[in-house]
C-alpha cells in the first residue's frame, strides 16, 4: 500500500510562477504574463521536442496564474486562501466573493462596536447568512426557470 501513496508537491504560488511580487499592479502582471507567454508558448518550442511537455505545462501554468491575478475578485479570494480553481464558475466567484465581502463588512462592523461575541453567537450569525444566501440563490433558481 505504501507503494501506492503519491508525494504531496508543494504547490507553487501564482504570483511566483509569474515572477512578481504580492502587491504587484495589474500593469506588472499583465508585462510579465505577456513576456512568460511568449518565451513558453509551445509553438516557439516545436524545434525542440524534448522541451515540449514542459513548454505546454509551463504555459498552462502562467495562463492559470494571469487568468486568478489579474481577476480583481479572484485575486481577493486567492490572497485571502479561499480561491479554488476547480469551482471556477464565474458565478461561483462571484457568488463567493459577495459572500466574503460580507463576512469581512460584519466583522468590520463588529470591531467598531467593540462587543466580544461568544463563539456560539458567531455561529448563529454564520447560519443565518448562509440561510440568506441559500434563500436568494433558490429565489434567482426559480426566477431563471419562469
Amino acid at each position: 500500500m505504501e507503494h501506492l501513496k503519491r508525494p504531496r508537491r508543494r504547490s507553487v504560488s501564482y504570483y511566483d510562477v509569474l515572477g512578481v511580487v504580492r502587491d504587484a499592479s495589474f500593469l506588472e502582471i499583465r508585462n510579465a504574463y505577456r513576456r512568460l507567454a511568449l518565451r513558453w508558448h509551445p509553438d516557439r518550442r516545436r524545434g525542440e521536442p524534448e522541451m515540449a511537455d514542459e513548454a505546454k505545462r509551463r504555459f498552462q501554468q502562467i495562463q492559470e496564474a494571469y487568468q486568478v491575478l489579474s481577476d480583481a475578485k479572484r485575486r481577493r479570494l486567492y490572497d485571502s486562501g479561499l480561491y479554488d480553481p476547480i469551482e471556477d464558475e464565474e458565478e461561483a466567484v462571484e457568488g463567493f466573493h459577495d459572500f466574503v465581502q460580507e463576512m469581512m463588512s460584519l466583522m468590520a462592523s463588529v470591531r467598531k462596536e467593540g462587543k466580544q461575541y461568544s463563539l456560539r453567537e458567531l455561529q448563529q450569525m454564520l447560519f443565518e447568512m448562509a440561510q440568506d444566501f441559500n434563500s436568494l440563490q433558490t429565489s434567482k433558481c426559480f426566477a431563471d426557470m419562469i
